[in-house]
């Protein structure tokens, strides 16, 4: 039991991080894409974006799913007669780890520069990171089925 407390406490941490960066990250990218190229803004707005990315989200989400599989070792959570919640929920975090890639690879556009794409992209994507991690907790939640 004690170890089941360890991981849950460490994995709502890791979380926690992890989507504060995931929600912060591409505000930072809306404010970029309207700044020149070379600008003081862009420079500042580059090492917050790469120090986000590197010391928070990149480890806080290897964390928060290292420590889910351990809370499904733990639980058995996952296998025969779980139900689908738990299958959906580990979609919904396949997704959310592929949003994490892209906006890693943003990151890299703007380090060279480029403006990808226009603020109003960055706006509505930050709004698909919500609807996800409203899903992924309301399934962990409810467990609905």
């Amino acid at each position: 039991m004690e170890y089941y407390l360890l991981a849950k406490t460490l994995h709502l941490i890791a979380v926690i991080s992890w989507m504060a960066g995931l929600l912060y990250l591409p505000r930072l990218y809306v404010y970029h894409a309207g700044t020149a190229p070379g600008s003081e803004s862009s420079e500042l707005l580059k090492v917050m974006e790469r120090r986000l990315l590197r010391a928070i989200m990149n480890p806080a989400m290897i964390a928060a799913w290292g420590l889910g599989i351990w809370l499904i070792t733990i639980t058995g959570a996952g296998g025969p007669g779980t139900g689908g919640w738990m299958h959906a929920k580990l979609a919904l975090l396949l997704g959310m780890s592929g949003l994490h890639g892209f906006f890693a690879a943003e990151r890299k556009k703007f380090a060279r520069d480029q403006r990808p794409r226009k603020p109003l992209f960055y706006r509505i994507i930050n709004e698909v990171v919500t609807v996800l991690m409203v899903a992924i907790i309301v399934l962990a939640i409810f467990k609905p089925f």
